[in-house]
């Protein structure tokens, strides 16, 4: 059975590994992974796939940063003809990038069965591209694997019918609980190359944050007096570098901006931060495994699970209850959490189990799933 595995950023690759090594380990997969080339940088593409322990892709389309337009136009220019000699019986998407939308598209038109990996998530915010790229895949794919339950119950809720969705647990779990002892290696080297004691860790990507200077120096100014009793770390995205050039000047000394990590540096830090101040969406997912404290600087989240069950807060662009939020962490009054559902590890094995019984191949052209996960 021929396997194609679609990937293009940085939470892909911390997905694709363990879905790789568990049908590795079935024996009966011929496997290839195409790199869309969404993050090309070396620590945002490279460097991880050497630390996940996974092979460098087969096939790097290199299509790099545009438009969402242009770049999902150009992926899926690129990837067609690729599908088209690779002949896969299945295709694995993950996430919710412009690759994962692209890939699904291609195949759908050229009836080649599609599994997405972290299906039913919604911010229900068709302002974000993300949400766009969630529900085109979750529309089109033929098997959907879902990492909680509000995304099954999301999925029946748009129409897909019960037999295509499979609550199986989360991937990035899968792949934390793994590396977490390689990472703890890394930590003490870190303290001392970044001069840290105590400290918080921040991580900005989203449009909506660093796009608009207005609201990006809004947030600059919270950190910088938040850093007057919590030194943070910053590792800065390369989106997020190219609006910070003007605004650097408003950060507090003790807001110690870096250049991106692999996994496991991240990792580490993340592990034994006072609190983590994010607009990620798995860097939500991390922390609410790891019991960190996590607030999102974000309207809205599509994994309302890490609010409800563990450890993160919805601040919006309230600055005030930013700062207020911290203050509570170091006073020792931070959330109480636990972990949710099937966040144990073994996503990629139960993922690898629904692929070798194989209901797609049986459904796949009148839709309609005679396997039914108990």
């Amino acid at each position: 059975m021929n396997i194609l595995h679609v990937v293009g950023a940085r939470p892909n690759f911390m997905k694709v590994a363990p879905v790789y090594k568990a049908l590795q380990g079935k024996g009966i997969f011929c496997q290839e992974i195409v790199h869309t080339g969404q993050h090309y940088d070396i620590n945002m593409s490279d460097l991880f796939f050497r630390e996940l322990g996974i092979p460098d892709p087969g096939i790097n389309l290199r299509v790099g940063s545009e438009s969402h337009a242009r770049q999902t136009a150009a992926m899926m220019e690129r990837i067609e003809p690729v599908v088209l000699e690779r002949k896969p019986d299945l295709l694995l998407v993950y996430g919710d990038v412009n690759s994962t939308a692209a890939a699904t598209l291609v195949c759908a038109k050229l009836q080649i069965p599609v599994g997405h990996v972290e299906a039913g998530l919604r911010s229900f915010d068709r302002s974000m591209p993300e949400e766009i790229n969630r529900v085109v895949t979750d529309c089109l794919a033929d098997v959907l694997f879902t990492p909680s339950e509000d995304g099954n119950e999301n999925l029946v809720r748009e129409g897909i019918p019960e037999e295509r969705i499979f609550f199986v647990g989360n991937v990035m779990i899968d792949t934390l609980l793994q590396l977490l002892p390689v990472a703890g290696e890394r930590f003490q080297p870190l303290t001392q190359k970044f001069n840290l004691r105590e400290f918080g860790l921040v991580t900005l990507h989203r449009p909506s944050n660093v796009d608009d200077d207005e609201t990006l120096f809004m947030i600059l100014d919270a950190l910088g007096e938040i850093s007057l009793e919590l030194p943070l770390i910053f590792p800065v995205h390369p989106r997020t570098k190219q609006r910070l050039r003007l605004q650097t000047a408003h950060l507090d000394r003790r807001v110690q901006m870096v250049e991106p990590l692999g996994y496991l540096d991240f990792l580490a830090l993340e592990q034994h931060a006072k609190v983590v101040i994010t607009d990620s969406g798995g860097i939500q997912e991390e922390t609410t495994c790891l019991g960190v404290p996590c607030i999102t600087v974000r309207e809205n989240t599509e994994r309302p699970v890490t609010i409800r069950l563990g450890t993160n807060v919805l601040i919006g662009r309230d600055m005030d209850c930013l700062k207020q939020q911290v203050r509570a962490i170091l006073a020792g009054k931070a959330k109480k959490c636990r972990l949710p559902p099937l966040w144990d590890g073994n996503a990629a094995g139960r993922i690898a189990e629904v692929i070798a019984a194989a209901p797609w191949r049986r459904s796949h052209r009148s839709r309609s799933i005679s396997y039914v996960e108990k």
